[in-house]
């Protein structure tokens, strides 16, 4: 292991190389986990019902993030090892399904190079070390949550406390920030949204966001500490309101149509990971004294 980590440190271009590698063979996993997790829990939430009601559901085929196998939805052909090959596999199958050519979604090779490209990058950024190994998971965190509050509008407990945890955890360390700016930026996240959260019902009646956006928020409070709220609440709110105006009026969507709010915390979080400092540093240099 400290030879592994000798050969990093000297060769920093082996190490982005080995990150881009294990980001896309991750992010094939992702797209099971952005796929299953939310059926996973579906089933769970039926079972528990059942079971108040006492009548428990009929034994079902194992289904998880390892089983049954990953088939084609449209024939049930089971996907081999070469057709499962990051992006490589979807160029060579033209992106049609082996056996009955079926269209495989765009969104399988886009979710891999995501992760690929994102954690070479940050291999780049913070270097071999602990900041950099920690911020692949940060990425595959966030790449999966946005993916699945796209699909669901659900920001899954399973990801959003582990990564809470995990956070305050690694910054024991240090890792990104001191434990105290730590703690205070989990409950500030939490808090920023509930109350925002709460005014708004007070004021419409109505639930503005849900409560997985709070957790998302206090996670990355936890990893990069209460300092960056403000520069992901307006990374995040800028680019929702953007979207949101757009998709309303390209594909004349209601306002009382839900738009989830999660991708674009995430994408205020990786944004405030990868280049909170620099931003934040010019954003004081405009309102600097001469």
């Amino acid at each position: 292991m400290t030879e592994l980590a000798e050969f990093f440190t000297a060769l920093p271009a082996a190490f982005v190389a080995a990150s881009t590698l294990l980001g896309l063979v991750v992010g094939s996993f992702l797209n099971v986990v952005i796929h299953r997790l939310p059926k996973m829990l579906e089933l769970g939430w039926q079972q528990q019902c059942a079971e108040l009601a006492g009548k428990p559901l009929p034994a079902t085929k194992p289904y998880n993030l390892l089983a049954p196998r990953s088939a084609c939805p449209h024939c049930g052909h089971a996907i081999g090892a070469l057709e499962n090959i990051p992006v490589i596999s979807y160029l060579v199958l033209r992106g049609r399904c082996k056996s009955c050519r079926a269209p495989i979604s765009m969104r399988y090779p886009a979710v891999e190079l995501l992760s690929g490209l994102a954690c070479g990058y940050a291999a780049w950024h913070f270097g071999f070390g602990l900041p950099a190994l920690a911020a692949l998971v940060f990425i595959w965190a966030l790449i999966a949550l946005t993916f699945i509050d796209i699909d669901t509008q659900l920001l899954p407990d399973n990801i959003t406390l582990p990564l809470l945890w995990l956070g305050l955890l690694l910054n024991l360390n240090h890792a990104f920030v001191p434990l105290p700016d730590a703690v205070i930026g989990a409950i500030a996240g939490y808090l920023a949204l509930w109350s925002v959260y709460w005014l708004f019902k007070l004021l419409t009646g109505k639930e503005g966001m849900g409560y997985g956006d709070f957790k998302l928020l206090a996670a990355i409070g936890a990893w990069l500490g209460w300092q960056m709220l403000p520069l992901v609440i307006l990374l995040s709110s800028v680019v929702g309101a953007v979207v949101g105006i757009a998709m309303m009026i390209a594909a004349k969507r209601g306002r009382d149509i839900p738009i989830p709010f999660g991708p674009y915390l995430a994408g205020g979080g990786l944004i405030a990971l990868l280049w909170g400092n620099a931003l934040t540093h010019s954003y004081l240099q405009l309102f600097a004294t001469p």
